[in-house]
């Protein structure tokens, strides 16, 4: 008797647990069709807004623009904005490197025209990648002894992570005179 007692015990306080952790099913939701048929406001200027003023910016125009590398549609970065770029790339532990191109610095169609294929992918390296850097002054200082020594070349920062053993970032850091 008392085994049977227990046993509706244990059995009445483990169906209230389960009730307990049943969620109810939500029966708040409620037919369009009961609702006016709206009709399409195609007037924006009614539509939702923050508050602000709409403003567009112009993209980048494709008639006598090269395409480059990575924020290659926003005007050359200054010293400051370089810094800030590689403090991310080296925040993010990816690893600095340099490259350089001396005759194309954009992509282009030379050797094959079938879809996906492009000519210029492989620049030349500026000396190792800078593995264990961790200042962003140090880059930009590879950067300055790059241009010195080849002026009329273009110039991109790459940042690799090491881990997943892909290039993360590229940006051209340094442009010939004329583009």
């Amino acid at each position: 008797m008392v085994s049977s007692m227990l046993s509706t015990v244990v059995a009445t306080t483990a169906a209230a647990h389960v009730q307990a952790s049943m969620v109810a099913p939500f029966t708040e939701l409620k037919s369009t069709s009961a609702f006016p048929v709206n009709h399409k406001n195609t007037d924006i200027t009614s539509l939702a807004s923050n508050g602000g003023r709409v403003s567009c910016m112009q993209v980048w125009p494709p008639i006598g623009k090269k395409k480059f590398e990575t924020l290659s549609y926003l005007p050359d970065l200054s010293r400051e904005q370089l810094l800030k770029e590689v403090e991310y790339l080296l925040r993010s532990k990816w690893i600095p490197c340099l490259e350089f191109e001396l005759e194309h610095g954009f992509v282009y169609r030379e050797n094959h025209r079938s879809p996906g294929y492009y000519d210029g992918r492989y620049w030349v390296m500026w000396k190792l990648p800078m593995f264990g850097c961790t200042d962003a002054v140090q880059v930009l200082n590879e950067l300055d002894a790059c241009v010195k020594e080849y002026s009329n070349a273009f110039v991109r920062i790459i940042g690799f992570d090491n881990v997943r053993q892909v290039q993360c970032i590229s940006f051209i850091a340094y442009k010939p005179k004329g583009y």
